[in-house]
């Protein structure tokens, strides 16, 4: 059986499990959608992008979440469009308020996904035709995006040319790759892309955080010897460029692949369960995580101040009976937020812990929200130093609850 069956059996049966009473919902609405990803400016705009009955469509706000604009459809591949439990829509919004969005599809019935990305000047009243990131290539999945602070766009996602490649020579191959592309005038054109690693997992999402830097740091399910799949690190520092913005080399600023933890995970399958990642000012790298190995099984998380070439013991986060999962991070100056979601066997609880001193001593857990029926992932961001749960229910729509203030 090939290896995505294997993984949608796995997803759907864990999905069935977390979300026992979740309703079938028609529509292209935010009311319907399944996943939604927000973008805060400093300013207190929030732009919020979701998939939702096959669409692609995105809205903001202007008062952090009570009300939205009426939505724009960016693009609909109705039962193409890839909604699986790791997969979301991107955006991230430059210095100059400048849109940009990734999401993926499937264009055949084997699993192998296109990246489309469309652009908005206008403040998202309208965007330009989405359009591939990859022109003929194999399969890309699961974008994940950054703007730095000079508006350069930084894009990595899962590539599946050199398995397939490896494949039609005979040499049966699972997994994929990561893949990493940049762009100077606000997406309108990629450089080459450069596969950073060849070895990953093919169906976990990808987590990205800037450094002091603004290198992008990539956390990832990456593939070790043995078929083990633990989680690694991946400094990319694209120094030395050409005036068109091209490496000179085609590894030139590809940092070592390090790993996180020896979770000693064997598997042929997929988790569909990705890493977060976050970065303080102080240059330490945090870092949480989903394993079933045989050192460790639950949701994890460790930090390193050597930009990855160690990281502290991993410590595992929430209740152990109570099916932890999705972890998210944010840091802001040397604090540190971390939320997750558990599942009681009735609902799914939000839980929160912070850290004021860049992850040395940490605050007890509290649950800060819950909901019955389908959830999607919890997600921080913030405005300044005011910090926001967003969360995607069924039951109670989307909200944007203000959970704390960092010092």
């Amino acid at each position: 059986m090939p290896e995505h069956d294997h993984s949608q059996m796995m997803d759907k049966a864990s999905h069935q499990m977390m979300h026992p009473q979740m309703e079938v919902c028609k529509g292209t609405s935010l009311e319907c959608a399944n996943a939604a990803t927000p973008f805060l400016t400093s300013a207190g705009q929030l732009f919020l992008i979701w998939t939702a009955g096959g669409a692609v469509s995105l809205s903001h706000s202007a008062d952090l979440g009570m009300t939205f604009s009426t939505p724009v459809e960016i693009a609909n591949h109705q039962k193409k469009l890839d909604v699986g439990s790791d997969a979301r829509p991107q955006i991230t919004v430059d210095p100059k308020g400048n849109i940009f969005i990734a999401y993926a599809f499937f264009k055949d019935s084997n699993w192998n996904a296109q990246i489309n990305t469309a652009r908005s000047t206008d403040s998202g009243k309208t965007f330009t035709q989405a359009q591939a990131l990859i022109q003929g290539g194999a399969s890309e999945r699961f974008p994940i995006l950054a703007a730095d602070a000079k508006g350069k766009i930084h894009l990595a996602w899962i590539d599946k040319r050199v398995v397939q490649a490896a494949n039609k020579q005979g040499n049966k191959k699972l997994g994929g790759s990561i893949a990493y592309a940049s762009s100077i005038d606000g997406g309108v054109s990629f450089q080459a892309e450069t596969i950073v690693n060849q070895e990953s997992c093919e169906c976990c999402r990808i987590g990205m955080a800037l450094n002091p830097q603004q290198f992008p740091v990539l956390a990832y399910r990456g593939i070790f010897p043995g078929g083990v799949r633990d989680q690694a690190t991946q400094v990319l520092s694209f120094k030395q460029q050409t005036s068109q913005g091209l490496p000179t080399k085609a590894n030139d600023g590809v940092g070592p692949i390090q790993r996180v933890a020896i979770d000693h995970w064997k598997t042929d399958v997929c988790p569909h369960h990705g890493p977060a990642i976050a970065i303080a000012d102080t240059g330490t790298t945090h870092v949480a995580w989903f394993t079933q190995g045989s050192a460790r099984q639950g949701v994890f998380y460790a930090n390193s101040n050597n930009e990855g070439k160690t990281y502290s013991p991993p410590r595992q986060l929430g209740n152990a009976n109570r099916n932890v999962a999705r972890p998210y991070l944010l840091t802001i100056g040397k604090e540190v937020w971390l939320v997750w979601k558990e599942f009681n066997g009735e609902k799914a609880i939000i839980y929160l812990q912070y850290s004021k001193d860049d992850g040395k001593t940490w605050s007890i857990a509290k649950p800060i929200a819950e909901a019955v029926g389908y959830t999607d992932h919890p997600l921080l961001i913030n405005q300044n130093k005011n910090v926001f749960l967003s969360w995607l229910t069924r039951a109670q729509g989307y909200q944007l609850l203000s959970i704390g203030q960092a010092e």
